[in-house]
């Protein structure tokens, strides 16, 4: 199967109705981020193919969950996951992907010029020492941290009524007990990820007590 037709299976699966522009731009970053990859270990995963369920896919499972919001932070987004998939899916939304590390920036800065992503800044700084000029109503994160550390170092960048939208693999019922005691857990829910059958992968959203 081409990247192209597992794209569009998952996509159905996932049920996200994207254009051909947007299939378009999923198959870039795609590429962008194996050709990056080989230089700058942006991901353990070296296969390609693989990248297309473990990293385009399970990054748009987010999108149907963002409940509307306007201003999105993806913190610790390393190679761009899941903050540039759900810019291309969602062009209305505004969308930071924010990293310390200045190799993956630089890879993202590049993935939005050659991309012509217009809704995505990228910014190279610790998330505790981010000071933007206006809030997020949704902050999401893949890979960085676990709960209650993700909540503490960027509670100052939410908005009143956001909510933290964190992507986690098996059920994180420790995490869920970590966190600090004016935040709490709104929804966990279950994502399917359409080629990733035996691995779990839940979404937790958290908001301010």
């Amino acid at each position: 199967m081409t990247h192209r037709a597992e794209l569009t299976q998952g996509l159905a699966a996932i049920g996200l109705d994207l254009s051909d522009a947007q299939i378009d731009l999923l198959e870039g970053y795609l590429g962008l981020l194996a050709k990056w990859n080989q230089t700058y270990n942006l991901t353990a995963i070296r296969d390609k193919d693989r990248m297309v369920s473990y990293h385009l896919l399970d990054s748009l499972t987010l999108v149907p969950q963002l409940a509307g919001g306007t201003r999105m932070l993806d913190v610790g987004s390393g190679g761009g996951m899941p903050g540039i998939p759900t810019a291309i899916a969602r062009p209305d939304l505004k969308v930071v992907v924010l990293d310390a590390n200045h190799k993956k920036t630089t890879f993202l800065r590049q993935a939005v010029i050659e991309l012509k992503l217009d809704n995505v800044e990228v910014i190279t700084e610790r998330v505790e020492a981010y000071q933007p000029a206006e809030k997020f109503d949704r902050i999401t994160s893949r890979a960085f941290s676990e709960l209650a550390e993700f909540v503490k170092l960027s509670r100052h960048l939410l908005a009143a009524d956001g909510q933290f939208v964190a992507m986690k693999g098996v059920y994180p019922f420790e995490e869920i007990a970590q966190l600090p005691a004016d935040f709490a857990v709104a929804e966990v829910k279950k994502l399917d990820v359409p080629g990733l059958d035996a691995e779990q992968r839940h979404l937790v959203r958290v908001v301010a007590k």
